[in-house]
């Protein structure tokens, strides 16, 4: 299961998150895709390389000598957009050195399935991380062999390529690869319902959620979506529910975010403010 962060350690990764979320939304496909490759081959790095990954989440050290070590160690050989992203998370503060792992995993996925989001296939992502995991339940020496440590990590890729025989999408593909290579002591299964609820949630950023007292018309619905997507620098679709007992006005959620500009929430306020 996902790793439980606690506060610090949470509020780096939700700070860092945003700021990818950003990139994410002003990158190309293949940018994108860079910037996954690179930020899993320093998750690599880190998972091997115990002292350095300690010096770099060491709260003792001043955040800008911790980004500082991490710019001579690794410009040049990732990307400017990557080590942007690791120098946000090496100069944060984590409740625990392994944090940091935890860190750059997600933000490597998160990258990885924004070239997912840019051609529209989150869907079919989402769907091929669910089924795989589905295969891996019913087939437990299949997971324990793709996960055997004692087994070179090229050797349990090959196997894993064998078995998906090129019918899942590169983003899965490049996911899946990479859970096989670094398990980080997770059951594989897990792991791909992870990714498949990832999948899902980076889906959701995509979905405004319409609450509305009235049926609305097709311009109506045309104009909301295309305010929206100007706000939030991306694509936006709706899905709408009708709730009478909004009175007026709308509430829309778009991922974690909620716009509530409904008559009812409105009146709850004034009687809120009204002295007693």
């Amino acid at each position: 299961m996902a790793a439980v962060l606690q506060s610090a350690s949470r509020d780096a990764l939700a700070e860092a998150g945003d700021h990818l979320d950003a990139r994410v939304d002003g990158s190309s496909a293949a940018d994108l895709k860079q910037l996954g490759d690179d930020l899993f081959a320093v998750l690599r790095l880190l998972t091997t390389e115990i002292g350095l990954r300690r010096s770099l989440a060491d709260p003792t050290t001043p955040g800008a000598a911790r980004s500082g070590l991490a710019d001579r160690l690794l410009n040049g050989k990732i990307s400017r957009s990557a080590l942007d992203v690791v120098n946000d998370l090496v100069s944060a503060r984590w409740s625990r050195t392994g944090d940091l792992l935890e860190g750059v995993e997600v933000l490597a996925r998160r990258a990885t399935l924004g070239v997912a989001e840019k051609d529209s296939t989150l869907d079919d992502v989402e769907d091929q991380l669910f089924r795989f995991g589905r295969i891996l339940d019913r087939e437990p020496q299949l997971s324990s062999l793709l996960a055997d440590q004692s087994t070179p990590a090229d050797k349990r890729v090959a196997l894993l390529h064998t078995v998906l025989g090129g019918k899942v999408s590169p983003v899965a593909e490049t996911l899946l690869e990479q859970t096989v290579r670094i398990p980080r002591g997770r059951n594989l299964q897990v792991a791909a319902e992870e990714l498949s609820e990832l999948a899902a949630a980076r889906r959701d950023r995509y979905v405004a959620h319409v609450r509305t007292p009235v049926r609305l018309t097709a311009e109506q619905e045309q104009r909301l979506t295309d305010s929206l997507t100007r706000l939030y620098n991306r694509p936006i679709s709706l899905q709408v529910e009708l709730d009478p007992s909004l009175l007026g006005g709308l509430v829309v959620q778009v991922g974690g975010e909620l716009i509530d500009g409904s008559v009812s929430s409105k009146l709850a306020t004034a009687r809120r403010k009204l002295p007693s």
